[in-house]
């Protein structure tokens, strides 16, 4: 393959691992790479860190699993105060009273996870690599194309810059420029719903609680955060819609939104506020036919991306992140090419599997869940009713939530 434009030519600089993607995925990578001695890293991200914290007011869930990686990382000290510990998870459906609950006490007090602001991710990860000598973020920078060598792939830039590298990866979301360079097929399938998400500032304590509530329409899931600078108490919100979009949410007033919202909401919060502007996204659910190619491998939403019903969309791509980021180390410490194949094809045959599973959980939720016929709500219920009765049931759910079964 080779570069599709012609860029000014320069001296090609040399890195061990290029990551395209500067998103809370290609951040975590560099991270965990900055601490390999020796080992060179580049993180290209289209658009610059300020673009970024100005756009985005999402939150992120981060489950026990995760937090590992991040002590991995030597980041998790400085960030865990920054978000608000879940100990306590709601299940119901729709009308009917709480059919399944999990508490931190069941699992020796540890949290299930924890709810971070993106942009306090984002803030950790920038000042980790700031102070990470191997690694250079470059940034606003678009990758316009790619030349495959026997021992390298060249990277070329917008800027014009050359990069050598003896590995790519694509962690540069659902729409990868990486994957599609690849020509790699993707499994695609649109839910056609779409995720209504902002921040509710409520008038009592949400204790840590976390609910998720399925209604025909989709999830109405709550989570918690942690006060903002004022005292409000704040949860985040994801409210699923489906439907034509002349119907959406997002063309109420905000007012009229204000109340949609409170229809849903448990009276145990009380008065309900919006707290920041409204954001949609639509869900649909992407894998792709394999995560390598040749000296490239693509990790997270860009090999694959599900749907939020589980909390788990990030969490399984730092699992691919974790597995990557340890066979580089590996291999550069015992001085091996980091892009070989066998390395690659390790990497794929570990976390395939794992992905694999978690998409047909997710994407068995979705359609449950959103099936509104009668003998389909009793058996489902009466499912959730079982598992919160069977000990080992309930213990295999509460582990999956902390991302730790895999």
């Amino acid at each position: 393959m080779s570069a599709s434009k012609k860029t000014k030519k320069s001296p090609p600089q040399h890195y061990d691992v290029v990551i395209i993607g500067g998103g809370l995925s290609g951040l975590a990578l560099s991270c965990l790479l900055g601490s390999v001695r020796g080992l060179k890293t580049a993180c290209i991200d289209r658009e610059s860190p300020e673009h970024h914290l100005r756009t985005d007011s999402r939150t992120t869930a981060i489950s026990y699993g995760s937090s590992k990686i991040f002590e991995r990382a030597k980041i998790w000290k400085g960030l865990e105060p920054l978000g608000c510990p879940i100990r306590d998870i709601r299940i119901l459906d729709g009308d009917t009273p709480v059919l399944l609950q999990f508490l931190s006490d069941e699992v020796e007090g540890r949290a299930f996870g924890w709810i971070f602001a993106n942009a306090d991710l984002r803030k950790a990860m920038m000042q980790k690599m700031a102070g990470l000598k191997n690694v250079s973020h470059m940034a606003p920078e678009q990758v316009l194309g790619f030349e495959e060598g026997q021992d390298h792939v060249k990277v070329m830039l917008k800027s014009g810059k050359i990069l050598d590298a003896g590995l790519v990866v694509g962690a540069d979301g659902r729409g990868s420029f990486v994957r599609d360079w690849l020509d790699i097929p993707v499994r695609h399938w649109d839910y056609g719903q779409r995720a209504v998400i902002c921040n509710i500032a409520h008038e009592f304590p949400h204790e840590n609680r976390a609910v998720e509530n399925f209604w025909p329409e989709g999830p109405f899931a709550i989570l918690p955060m942690n006060d903002d600078e004022n005292g409000r108490h704040l949860s985040s919100l994801v409210f699923t819609e489906h439907g034509p979009k002349r119907r959406s949410l997002m063309r109420l007033s905000e007012e009229d939104f204000r109340q949609a919202v409170a229809d849903k909401f448990p009276a145990s919060y009380g008065r309900i506020e919006l707290a920041c502007p409204r954001q949609c996204y639509p869900l649909s659910l992407i894998h792709a036919a394999r995560y390598i190619g040749p000296r490239m491998a693509l990790v997270a939403d860009a090999a694959h991306a599900i749907h939020p019903v589980a909390g788990q969309g990030l969490n399984l791509g730092y699992r691919d992140i974790n597995e990557l980021a340890s066979l580089i180390e590996q291999a550069a410490v015992q001085g091996r090419d980091i892009g070989a194949p066998d390395l690659l094809q390790t990497y794929q045959r570990r976390r395939r599997p794992d992905n694999t599973a978690m998409i047909a959980v997710t994407d068995g939720l979705v359609r449950l869940f959103s099936n509104n016929i009668l003998p389909v709500r009793i058996l489902r219920r009466a499912g959730l009713k079982a598992v919160a009765k069977i000990p080992p049931a309930k213990r295999f759910f509460m582990e999956n939530a902390m991302g730790k079964a895999s």
